[in-house]
C-alpha cells in the first residue's frame, strides 16, 4: 500500500482556507469529530446529484496528487470532495492520537452531516478503499455508490503476494531467520527479508509498472509541500491492519466498481478480483497496462470507466 512506501504529515494551515458554507466551492478546514480536518470542493453538478468523495491510501497519504491529476476529469459532472483523512496531509494530528478505523469511518459520517449531505459516492483509492468499505457497511443508507481502485480488503491475500514478489525478485533474501519469537506469518518473513536493503526501492517495485509513472507521482508529491511522517501507519499497522479482512460484504447494497491493475504488487490483483466477487452489486474491472496506480498509468480509460460509473448514479 501506498503508505508503506511513500514517506502523512501536519500542514500548516493555508492563508486562502475557504470560511464559506460546507459545500461551497474552495477549500475547507472545520473542527469535524473532534479534530481539525480540510476538504476542498470542486466541480459543478446538479444539487440533486451526490457529491463524491474521495479517500486517499496510505495509511498517511493525502489528497493531492488524486485531484490534480484526475480532478478535472471528474469534476465536470460531479461536485467533488477532496479529504485529507486526520494526521494527513492539511489535515490536523490529533493530539490524542486518536487512529483506529472507528474513528476515521466516524469522521467521514460526521463530515457528511457537517455537509448537509444526505448520501454521497465514496471513491477511494488504496487504504481509502478500506475506509470506503466499512463506511459502506457500516452506512449503507448514506452510500448512492463505491468506486474501490487498488483497495485493501484483505490482509493476508496481500503479504501473500509481497512474500511472491520477494521471493521472485530476491530469493536469497528469503532465507532470514525466524524471530525469537517464532513468527512464520508472510508479513513476518517479508520485514525480516527487507532489513539492510533498500526497502523502498522494492514497495516501489510493487506498485509501478514502469519508473516514469513513479517519477510522475513523486513530481506531483513533491509539489504538493506535503509528506507522510508514518504516525497513522504505525499505529493502524500496530493494532488494526496486520490481521485485516473485510467481513460485512453483504452490508454494502449500493453499486460498486472495483478497478484493479494487472500488475499491482502492493495488493494483489487476485485480492481485487475476490473482493468484487463478494460483494452483491460489483463490477470489477481489469486495467491490463497498470499497477497500482490505475488514475495514473491509464489515465483516459480511468476516467472513462469512472464517469460513465457515475452517470449511472443518483
Amino acid at each position: 500500500m501506498c503508505a508503506l512506501v511513500t514517506a502523512c504529515a501536519h500542514h500548516a494551515p493555508r492563508s486562502d482556507t475557504h470560511p464559506g458554507p460546507p459545500l461551497a466551492p474552495g477549500e475547507h478546514q472545520r473542527i469535524v469529530n473532534g479534530v481539525r480536518l480540510y476538504y476542498r470542493i470542486a466541480g459543478e453538478a446538479p444539487e440533486q446529484r451526490a457529491p463524491v468523495l474521495f479517500l486517499h491510501g496510505g495509511p498517511g497519504h493525502n489528497s493531492y496528487s488524486f485531484a490534480r491529476l484526475m480532478g478535472p476529469h471528474l469534476e465536470k459532472g460531479r461536485r467533488m470532495v477532496y479529504l485529507d483523512q486526520r494526521g494527513c496531509g492539511r489535515s490536523e494530528r490529533p493530539w490524542d492520537t486518536r487512529y483506529s478505523l472507528e474513528v476515521l469511518v466516524a469522521d467521514l459520517e460526521a463530515l457528511r452531516q457537517e455537509l448537509g449531505v444526505e448520501r454521497w459516492v465514496l471513491l477511494s483509492h488504496s487504504f481509502g478503499g478500506t475506509l470506503a468499505l466499512e463506511y459502506a457497511a457500516r452506512h449503507p443508507g448514506r452510500v448512492a455508490g463505491l468506486v474501490v481502485v487498488s483497495g485493501f480488503s484483505d490482509a493476508e491475500s496481500t503479504f501473500a503476494t509481497w512474500k511472491r514478489e520477494l521471493e521472485r525478485l530476491h530469493p536469497e533474501r528469503m532465507t532470514a531467520p525466524a524471530s525469537a519469537s517464532g513468527d512464520t506469518s508472510d508479513y513476518a518473513q517479508v520485514m525480516r527479508a527487507l532489513r539492510g536493503m533498500d526497502a523502498q526501492r522494492f514497495f516501489h517495485q510493487l506498485q509501478f509498472r514502469s519508473p516514469m509513472y513513479q517519477q510522475l507521482q513523486e513530481a506531483v508529491d513533491a509539489e504538493s509541500g506535503l509528506r507522510n511522517t508514518g504516525e497513522l501507519s504505525r499505529t493502524l499497522f500496530a493494532t488494526e491492519l496486520l490481521n485485516y479482512r473485510f467481513s460485512s460484504a453483504a452490508r454494502v447494497t449500493a453499486p460498486v466498481l472495483v478497478i484493479g491493475g494487472k500488475y499491482d504488487r502492493s495488493i494483489g490483483v487476485e485480492s481485487m478480483r475476490a473482493l468484487a466477487q463478494s460483494l452483491p452489486h460489483a463490477t470489477f474491472l481489469e486495467y491490463e497496462q497498470s499497477a497500482h496506480y490505475p488514475y495514473l498509468e491509464e489515465s483516459e480509460r480511468f476516467a472513462y470507466d469512472v464517469n460513465q460509473f457515475l452517470s449511472s448514479l443518483p
